[in-house]
């Protein structure tokens, strides 16, 4: 009996190690948020807007139009977010729902972020100006064409109370 106890322990700590190494190997590109970014540490373009990829009629995947998001600081995560690449910077946004990546960045706005196999230091600012948050909400919605998408119109994403902007600039 006590032999077969230890083989089920094998088992499960086996499977264990296994989950964790996807966890860790995996998710960042995925829709889950992991621990590892990877890419290549780069210098910042002189124009962020080329890194936009605009979605193609038919195409149902965002994964080229996401950044991977590594807040500084401790538990190290990482998590897929959508962004628009402006001249002197990068848009990301998330709802106003005490998320935890935008509480991340609210205690500490420095974080790399990830377009493709390029990583960048960067550091954001919460946009509250009126006009910034509809400049930017704007920007989103015509990337990602949500316009009639239910809390995603270009005046829910100016809505503080539906929604957080950040503007990241290189650190």
């Amino acid at each position: 009996m006590a032999k077969k106890a230890g083989e089920v322990w094998v088992w499960l700590g086996g499977v264990l190690a296994i989950a964790a190494l996807a966890y860790v190997f995996m998710t960042p590109y995925n829709r889950t948020p992991g621990v590892r970014l990877g890419g290549t540490l780069t210098p910042p373009p002189a124009d962020w807007s080329g890194l936009n990829i605009e979605r193609q009629p038919g195409q149902t995947t965002y994964q080229s139009q996401v950044m991977q998001l590594k807040p500084d600081g401790f538990p190290p995560f990482v998590v897929n977010v959508w962004f628009v690449g402006t001249p002197k910077g990068v848009i990301s946004a998330t709802r106003h729902d005490g998320g935890y990546w935008g509480e991340r960045i609210h205690a500490n706005p420095n974080a790399t972020i990830r377009i493709g196999d390029a990583a960048y230091e960067m550091t954001a600012r919460h946009i509250v100006d009126e006009a910034e948050r509809k400049e930017m909400g704007a920007a989103y919605v015509r990337k990602y064409n949500t316009a009639k998408t239910p809390g995603m119109a270009p005046e829910d994403l100016a809505n503080p109370e539906l929604w957080e902007i950040f503007f990241w600039t290189p650190r």
